[in-house]
């Protein structure tokens, strides 16, 4: 490696540590970013088959093998706009009325680089984060101002972040295979919902705890297979990543306090249309109801619970933190993209995208996602790339809007609420070929 490379690689990883535990949280699919990569977000996500940018390795480390060496830092200002209403009267609360969650802007950033070590080998490094929730309703802002559940301010704040180191292979035929170790941190608090200590197994690990902090490892692992000379085959798989413990939340969180981050999959095709327009699709699939704190639902496990409470058990599988505790009833979630480029002249490149999802949270389970109200289900995006100096440099963006959606459902008060959700973002990166 030349000694201008090692510097740039040096310093890009040293940034990456430094982020890696400062990165916020924000939600779109569920758990997962609408996209990895300020190219592919412009696409909506779509891409998989169509590598480009340093950070195909969020999805297909297979990808890096076609970009040679290359740097890229991205930073994207997200807005999601979060909100729950109660309809019908209580003696307790939640109490009927609108709450908007505060804190609506997060400053969000990507980077990673890649080295192609000789014909057929490649490696790179990339940070980037998954979705995670975020709420913060604040108890001034609540009827009799005491919190959404009677606890004072109330909300969540977890954020995912992932280092992965990645090597890729690309055979004479254009094949490539790619693997991805995943290092993973996660950080998450809770405050205001100190009233349910009677459903916990730790009462005193529930709420109001500060930040805790857990770290994992999993695999990702990726292909892209040429089909004809314009049509190409993408898929990766990123294992469940195991993580420790969130000690803080044993209250909380099923299996006392355990957190893992669910498998995700993806495949795809790219389609160059025209030498100058390409069409891309991807379907992604996560399988969130195979991590018990989030997947496990409220009913029959809160009904279970509050029984063997009243029966004098300190402890019971079903109450939160226990190894079959109360979650947040998550389903799986698979999402569609659909993204077209269109490489215009003087080194101007344009894209656009369209994905759409079932959002994972069921009208049962709304109670406790007034705290996670990850249900979004569209996404709207556009970008662009302007290259210069010779095609070596590149500034790229992209824009993306989600609609509000809405989950409406009963709550064991007897009352309604409905949970909702809308979002907004910018991204505006730089990118060197070296």
């Amino acid at each position: 490696m030349s000694k201008p490379a090692f510097n740039i690689l040096r310093a890009v990883s040293i940034a990456l540590f430094g982020l890696a535990i400062s990165l916020p949280s924000f939600a779109t699919n569920g758990y997962l970013a609408h996209g990895y990569g300020i190219k592919s977000k412009g696409m909506a996500g779509a891409g998989i088959a169509f590598p480009q940018e340093v950070l195909i390795a969020a999805t297909n480390p297979a990808g890096i093998a076609f970009l040679g060496n290359r740097v890229e830092v991205a930073a994207a200002l997200f807005s999601p706009r979060r909100s729950y209403e109660v309809s019908g009267a209580s003696p307790q609360p939640p109490f009927e009325g609108k709450v908007d969650s505060g804190r609506d802007y997060f400053v969000i950033p990507e980077m990673g680089a890649t080295w192609q070590l000789d014909e057929h080998k490649s490696v790179g490094i990339v940070l980037f984060g998954n979705g995670g929730m975020n709420t913060d309703y604040s108890a001034s802002d609540t009827p009799l101002g005491i919190g959404t559940f009677g606890a004072g301010t109330t909300g969540v704040d977890l954020a995912q972040l992932f280092l992965s180191p990645t090597f890729s292979y690309r055979f004479d035929n254009d094949m490539a295979i790619g693997v991805s170790a995943i290092l993973a941190a996660q950080s998450f608090e809770a405050k205001g919902i100190g009233s349910f200590a009677g459903l916990s197994n730790d009462p005193t690990h529930i709420s109001d705890n500060g930040h805790d902090y857990s770290f994992g490892a999993g695999i990702n692992i990726g292909l892209i297979l040429p089909i004809t000379e314009a049509v190409t085959f993408g898929g990766g798989i990123r294992s469940r990543v195991y993580m420790s413990e969130l000690d803080d939340y044993a209250g909380l969180f099923a299996e006392q306090g355990g957190m893992d981050i669910p498998a995700s999959a993806t495949i795809g095709l790219a389609w160059k249309a025209t030498t100058q327009l390409t069409l891309a699709l991807d379907v992604q699939k996560t399988w969130y109801s195979s991590i018990d704190s989030v997947g496990n639902s409220m009913s029959p496990a809160m009904g279970t619970c509050m029984a063997a409470k009243m029966g004098g058990a300190p402890t019971h599988p079903s109450c939160l933190g226990g190894n079959d505790g109360i979650g947040f009833g998550w389903e799986d979630m698979t999402t569609v993209k659909f993204g077209v480029q269109y490489e215009a002249t003087n080194d101007w490149t344009w894209r656009a995208g369209y994905s759409h999802g079932n959002q994972p949270i069921p009208d049962s389970e709304v109670f406790f996602n007034i705290l996670a109200p990850g249900v979004m289900e569209e996404h709207f995006t556009v970008g662009f790339t302007k290259a210069f100096d010779q095609g070596r440099q590149e500034i790229n963006f992209s824009a993306m809007y989600a609609p509000e959606h809405s989950v409406t459902g009963q709550i064991p008060t007897g009352q309604i609420v409905e949970i909702e959700m809308k979002q907004y973002q910018l991204e505006l990166g730089w990118a060197l070929q070296f």
